[in-house]
């Protein structure tokens, strides 16, 4: 019954960055231009959460390959592992098992000062499909101390539930704006601005609302269109340190708002090892169509965690230790292991935890380890 999970996995992927999309994002020595390719190198993966009584583990490997300094091709693989029982299942549902696996294709092609990108991700799960076109372009100007990029990306899901015929459908796009701003030579800003239009089935097929407290189908409205602003800011102090500050704002048609800010700083090491660390907080308000207990049956009815109002704090470390290099002329560059780690606790002040009557809330521990090899 991967769904009771889904919504919040997928949401925590989003805000921690984890998965193909992100990947390449998450490992050492990205590039910081559109002008110049990605360097070819093959990424593997494997993540752990556990928190919530649930556990979900996998590995993940991305390799990228250039041709002629003009295109670079990337392939990825990616699965999720998840089992135990969410405060969701321990109300709804039985303890399961299930697996997701995910895979992906892109391409980006690079002209003088401009990159354009494609790429497919498919994702398979027993009761969940989903498809996800990704296109991107990008342009570098006032030598290149400006990049402005545009995005967009169409996913079309199938959801399910397991041992019934029930099929519906549900659509995503996503429209991006980002421009990034060299201030000075030790100094990077990122804004953006994205816009996320949904419609068909929104809602989770294995989860109940409560009306005076039995239990009840949920209802949700068959579109949403959310807005986000978000910004980044990246300062160099020294050869060896840099830090930054992040921030982001969402606000939707279901009433929900949210922020979340972070701070971060990176420090290289002798021998070339590279330590961050990194804080980030965030908080949401409820959708306005959420309600723990409703008093008498609404329209639109919803009791999904995910849209209450609740807090967060996540306490991450990185560590990159370069395991071998080789001088040019060699088929390998050199081959980094990065490990990381995250503590992170969520409150929420509006979902309460049928077990004991309190406010729910739980401790959660996510670990990664990378190996990057460089060709």
């Amino acid at each position: 019954m991967q769904l009771i999970a889904s919504g919040f996995w997928h949401k925590l992927r989003d805000r921690l960055a984890i998965g193909i999309p992100a990947l390449l994002a998450l490992l050492p020595g990205q590039r910081a231009a559109a002008a110049v390719l990605p360097e070819e190198r093959a990424d593997t993966l494997y993540h752990l959460y556990d928190g919530g009584g649930q556990t979900v583990q996998g590995p993940a490997l991305l390799v990228r390959k250039n041709f002629a300094e003009r295109v670079s091709v990337t392939g990825g693989y990616y699965v999720d592992r998840i089992s135990g029982a969410s405060i969701d299942v321990v109300t709804n549902a039985s303890k399961y098992t299930e697996e997701r696996t995910e895979y992906s294709a892109g391409a980006e092609l690079l002209h003088h000062d401009t990159s354009l990108s494609v790429s497919y991700t498919d994702s398979d799960e027993n009761d969940y499909q989903a498809r996800t076109l990704r296109l991107g372009v990008s342009q570098d100007l006032f030598q290149s101390r400006t990049t402005v990029a545009l995005g967009y990306s169409s996913g079309r899901d199938d959801v399910g539930r397991v041992h019934t015929p029930f099929s519906e459908k549900a659509n995503r796009d996503v429209y991006s704006l980002s421009v990034t701003q060299v201030i000075n030579p030790t100094f990077l800003g990122n804004f953006a601005y994205e816009i996320t239009a949904d419609d068909g089935y929104l809602q989770n097929p294995y989860r109940s609302a409560r009306v005076q407290g039995g239990t009840v189908p949920e209802i949700y409205p068959g579109t949403r269109t959310g807005h986000a602003l978000s910004a980044r800011l990246v300062k160099s102090w020294s050869e060896s340190w840099s830090s930054r500050l992040e921030g982001r704002y969402y606000h939707d048609t279901w009433e929900v708002d949210a922020f979340n800010i972070g701070v971060g700083a990176t420090h290289r090491l002798p021998r070339g090892w590279i330590v961050d660390a990194s804080y980030r907080f965030y908080v949401q308000g409820a959708a306005s169509f959420y309600s723990d207990d409703f008093d008498q049956p609404m329209n639109f009815m919803a009791r999904d965690k995910e849209l209450a109002s609740f807090t967060g704090h996540t306490l991450g470390a990185k560590l990159t230790l370069p395991l071998a290099r080789w001088e040019s002329g060699h088929v390998l560059n050199g081959i980094d292991l990065s490990t990381a780690g995250y503590l992170m606790r969520l409150q929420y002040s509006d979902f309460t935890d049928v077990r004991d009557g309190g406010d729910y809330s739980f401790n959660a521990v996510i670990a990664q380890a990378f190996l990057t090899i460089r060709y």
